[in-house]
């Protein structure tokens, strides 16, 4: 069965999907400096072999952008989605997994920067609600900056029967939330485990909640309420990968 094609805009996540084997690119829309810049930044390879390409002003490529106030860049490219790649089957015969679970967190900017940086800080993989995953967003696309190409993501129709699933797996699951009483830290993040964030706006479900094997939080000033969910991922993903290359 053919799959849906949607558009994704901006340099780092076009050129990273035209490197991507994985994903069918169908055709690129490109100003004439852009094609440049692509043959001068990868002259080992032939980003370019076999794909339709387009050539348009900026100003005509504006019209892929508006709608999102976007900065394209010059680059536009028609892609097909990647394979989904089920969790179960990830899982099997691995160890020392650090896998991301977003709880209704819907917003495609910070989607996009939380991929960022689970891909700069080498964890594993994303868990998010199919029905609430922006597939095709541009700005989630913009705001990953290329790394939709590199991160596992892990779409499931129920987010807590697929918590449940992990922990009789022997995953530990962490939900970071204001009123944990230990600070994130402290862990000494071993073995297996799901790092669960929930909306900036109500935090992680009641029920959701409920799969927690532990409540932990960030350390911030007594000044200020909190932090962006994105710049709270950040920080837990760095210090997570920090420690394990100690």
């Amino acid at each position: 069965m053919n799959k849906s094609t949607f558009f994704i805009v901006g340099k780092h996540p076009v050129i990273e999907a035209l490197k991507n084997s994985k994903r069918k690119v169908f055709r690129v829309f490109l100003t004439e400096e852009s094609k440049k810049t692509i043959h001068r930044e990868n002259q080992n390879k032939n980003l370019l072999k076999d794909i339709k390409i387009f050539f348009k002003t900026k100003k005509e490529l504006d019209k892929y952008t508006t709608k999102e106030n976007l900065m394209h860049q010059g680059y536009v490219a028609e892609v097909e989605q990647l394979d989904d790649i089920n969790i179960k089957e990830f899982i099997k015969e691995k160890n020392n997994l650090n896998i991301v679970c977003l709880d209704e967190v819907t917003d495609p900017r910070n989607i996009g920067s939380i991929i960022r940086s689970l891909t700069s800080f080498n964890i594993d993989g994303l868990i998010v609600k199919d029905r609430h995953f922006p597939a095709e967003s541009k700005l989630m696309y913009k705001s990953a900056s290329g790394c939709m190409e590199h991160v596992n993501i892990f779409k499931v129709s129920n987010i807590n029967t697929t918590l449940k699933y992990l922990r009789e797996k022997n995953f530990w699951v962490y939900g970071f939330d204001n009123n944990g009483k230990q600070d994130f830290t402290n862990v000494k993040w071993e073995g297996n485990n799901v790092l669960l964030f929930g909306s900036e706006g109500y935090g992680i479900t009641k029920h959701t909640l409920s799969y927690a094997d532990y409540l932990v939080k960030i350390k911030i000033n007594d000044k200020v309420e909190s932090l962006n969910i994105s710049n709270s991922a950040s920080i837990v993903f760095h210090y997570i990968d920090k420690i394990k290359k100690n």
